[in-house]
């Protein structure tokens, strides 16, 4: 199932002046009109845009896939594009395509995640509250620190920039870190406070455990993270 989003300027909100002096029915036919009008209209930039024109789903009055020629005299037609697959598939062709190259290992290990659950390749990705890019490869966060002559600028962050740029109206799209292990994610663990002090005054080690701490450390990726908006 693809996953719907409304978006400025692609996506339409119809909400047309009307003749008040029109009866009902006239009015409604004239926002059914104007809104078939802005429809051919938003399928031609997508389809500039995107190279083809994604399906939609049109909402009247609140309701899915009814006529549009129901509308109620002052209600809204909506058409929803789907056109975060269109995301996905734009994001992983840049990774690739920024990825520096010695093996191929690196620009091979790309994982994307819906709500921490791996979507693997062709798959349309499900509904979800987060998607993330990412490399389980622990040189990963070396070669966004620039250290391959090849990625300068580091992969994931230029990725991600480019991808605001362009699809900002979309989502919420940000560069971040995520520990990913064999298990999944890995939650954050937060640094722990030295609050004791030895004789001298000084702050000194209380003796925790800081095993969860330097796991959940080691395992942070460089990361794309998506968030569909409302």
């Amino acid at each position: 199932m693809s996953v719907r989003s409304r978006i400025d300027a692609i996506d339409l909100d119809v909400r047309a002046i009307v003749d008040e002096e029109l009866s009902p029915k006239a009015q409604s036919r004239q926002i059914a009109n104007f809104a078939r009008q802005q429809l051919a209209e938003a399928q031609e930039i997508n389809r500039q845009a995107l190279g083809r024109v994604p399906d939609h789903v049109t909402i009247v009055d609140g309701r899915a896939n009814a006529p549009v020629d129901t509308v109620r005299p002052d209600g809204v037609i909506v058409f929803a594009f789907e056109l975060l697959d269109d995301l996905f598939s734009w994001i992983a062709e840049q990774l690739v395509r920024h990825a520096p190259v010695l093996t191929g290992a690196y620009r091979e290990s790309f994982v994307f995640l819906a709500d921490g659950v791996a979507v693997p390749a062709g798959v349309i990705a499900p509904a979800a509250e987060e998607y993330v890019f990412l490399s389980p490869l622990p040189y990963a966060r070396k070669i966004e620190r620039g250290l391959s002559s090849q990625a300068p600028d580091g992969v994931f962050q230029v990725v991600a920039d480019l991808a605001k740029r362009r699809f900002g109206n979309m989502a919420h799209i940000r560069f971040s870190y995520r520990a990913f292990g064999d298990a999944g994610f890995v939650p954050y663990a937060p640094a722990l406070r030295l609050t004791s002090r030895n004789r001298k005054g000084q702050f000194a080690s209380d003796g925790r455990d800081r095993t969860a701490q330097k796991h959940e450390r080691d395992l942070r990726r460089p990361a794309i993270v998506i968030a569909p908006r409302g």
